[in-house]
């Protein structure tokens, strides 16, 4: 095996490689609490739907 073949030989199980937005597969900003694993920007999008309301 080539030093070149070694980077990606393995899938990611661990990091923040290996976790991306159910939605738009984005790998920055994940909201990972009660498992919604889902960007920032699709929560605030899509937060009505889900179920979480603004109280103010």
């Amino acid at each position: 095996m080539a030093h070149a073949n070694v980077w990606n030989s393995r899938p990611r199980q661990y990091g923040k490689g290996a976790r991306q937005c159910r939605v738009c597969a984005h790998r920055a900003g994940l909201i990972r609490k009660y498992n919604l694993n889902i960007c920032r920007q699709c929560f605030r999008e899509y937060a009505n739907d889900i179920g979480f309301h603004k109280y103010r």
